[in-house]
């Protein structure tokens, strides 16, 4: 397909109006900050809550243990320090004087709680793998909490850290998502499905106080209703929640400004492996080099990403680029694909997949029209089935789809994305290998290096990882993400990390 071809079809499927100011209501509240998000959450329970929404709320409503700084490395947060004093043990010092939202006193206990809940049954959830070694959890005194580990888990400080376990009361049961309590900066006042989320400012947070007293999170899924709520007023941000075309159409508007910083948030493809066509990996492989990604990407996204071969962001400590990479090739997707012995029938086609996509993303949408295109030249029927988000992640969560796109959100930021992501333990319910991509030499190389406390050790068995899930193609990762903020002028002082979350609206001020 060419690239006029495909600028075609985008302006075809979904044209970018340009939206006036007339007709603004009144003045906005100035106590709060409205966010446009495509979708609601999940579930607000931060033991359960996997999709970007569930996450980046449940980031100001609770404190992790440890949280993550720029360069990835693990800082003191609920934890004011902790001491390793052998390979599978962790001694945590609590921070003092610390209350959830509900005036109780945050101690070791409500720390072993929401560890042990997470992985014991308690509630059903795919972040029980990330805590299969831990053995048991001592709270000797209110403030010290000491975890056993069964073997050594150098994961383990990041699976507690911010976006992957809040820590909630000691008790909280399966039914905690309704009413969810935390120590954050943010507490939760209300959720309705489709509709809103309203936090209020925490008073008595540890943490500075946040100068925005509430937080409004209004669920519009259209792309172009998200414009012009921003335009008229009555919405005051939006992050990467915008189409790259409408985006630019609003660079013109004096009334809003945009802020845009590379992110770490990766785009991918997944295939599962159960498939009758996709399980060949050399089908896999056509259908990777079957995609034009930097046609997509120039003509789509606008330079708003970066290519992605890998999962990991780049200049991270483990990534490799000695891996296999799938260039855009036609000629030899074609050729693999009657190698694997699919010929095509008379009307062209060698056989049908079905790709799975959420209605929250436009981008995504037009990207599976492109993709649907482009297989069809090599043979390949694709039938693409669009779902609301919530219907979407859970046939994506139960293994119900063929292929789908999505976004890892601050999960890749660590190695043990391919623990989460591939490894046998982590097949659903226990983790998220949806694609069931089973390959004992990669269960081996994560176990070693979970096992190792030596770094270069790590590394040469990551960058085996890293080859593996390369030349056996059980995702195709396209782009990295660029984290892109709309806002209004009176929304300032917005600071945008790299992993896209909402943690700026903590800082950020609402001018008179």
């Amino acid at each position: 397909m060419s690239k006029r071809s495909c600028r075609g079809l985008l302006y075809a499927a979904f044209a970018v109006c340009t939206l006036s100011l007339a007709g603004c209501g009144g003045k906005p509240d100035p106590n709060v900050a409205v966010m446009l998000i495509e979708s609601s959450p999940v579930n607000l329970d931060p033991r359960i809550g996997l999709d970007a929404q569930s996450e980046r709320i449940d980031m100001l409503i609770f404190d992790s243990l440890v949280k993550k700084d720029e360069s990835y490395e693990v800082q003191p947060w609920l934890a004011k320090s902790w001491a390793q004093p052998d390979p599978v043990t962790y001694v945590f010092h609590l921070r003092p004087g610390v209350r959830f939202h509900n005036g109780q006193p945050l101690t070791s206990a409500d720390v072993k709680w929401s560890i042990d809940s997470t992985h014991n049954g308690t509630v059903i959830t795919a972040k029980s793998g990330a805590f299969i070694q831990v053995d048991h959890v001592d709270a000797p005194d209110p403030l010290t909490c000491v975890v056993h580990l069964k073997r050594p888990d150098p994961f383990l400080l990041w699976n507690l850290s911010d976006g992957a376990l809040g820590i909630v009361p000691a008790g909280s049961g399966k039914d905690f998502w309704r009413r969810p309590i935390g120590t954050g900066a943010y507490k939760f006042i209300s959720q309705q499905q489709d509709k809103d989320v309203i936090l209020a400012r925490n008073e008595d947070s540890w943490q500075p106080k946040p100068p925005i007293p509430h937080l409004r999170f209004n669920v519009v899924p259209d792309d172009t209703t998200r414009a012009l709520e921003l335009q008229k007023g009555s919405a005051d941000a939006a992050i990467n929640a915008l189409e790259p075309d409408t985006v630019h159409a609003l660079r013109s508007n004096p009334l809003l400004a945009i802020q845009s910083t590379p992110g770490t948030i990766v785009n991918y493809i997944n295939l599962n492996l159960r498939d009758p066509y996709l399980r060949d990996v050399r089908v896999r492989q056509s259908v990777a080099m079957a995609i034009n990604r930097k046609l997509i990407l120039d003509t789509i996204w606008r330079g708003q990403a970066r290519l992605a071969d890998d999962l990991l962001p780049p200049g991270h400590w483990a990534r490799t680029d000695d891996i296999a990479h799938y260039p855009y090739d036609p000629a030899k997707a074609t050729a693999l694909l009657d190698a694997a012995g699919y010929r095509p029938g008379p009307d062209g086609t060698r056989f049908h997949v079905e790709m799975k996509i959420s209605n929250a993303n436009n981008p995504t949408r037009l990207m599976a029209l492109v993709i649907q295109q482009e297989l069809r030249a090599v043979g390949i029927a694709m039938d693409v089935r669009i779902y609301e988000f919530g219907t979407f992640f859970a046939d994506v969560t139960k293994g119900a789809f063929g292929m789908y796109a999505l976004r890892w959100i601050g999960g890749n930021e660590s190695p043990d994305i391919f623990r989460l992501a591939y490894a046998t333990a982590s097949l659903p319910p226990h983790g998220a290998n949806r694609g069931h991509y089973v390959n004992p030499e990669l269960d081996r190389l994560m176990a070693d290096a979970a096992a190792s406390t030596d770094r270069d050790r790590d590394r040469d068995d990551y960058v085996k990882v890293q080859q593996i899930v390369a030349r056996d193609v059980p995702t195709i990762p396209l782009w990295y993400q660029d984290n892109v903020v709309v806002h209004t002028r009176r929304l300032q002082h917005i600071e945008v990390s790299a992993s896209g979350s909402y943690d700026f609206l903590k800082t950020a001020i609402l001018a008179p």
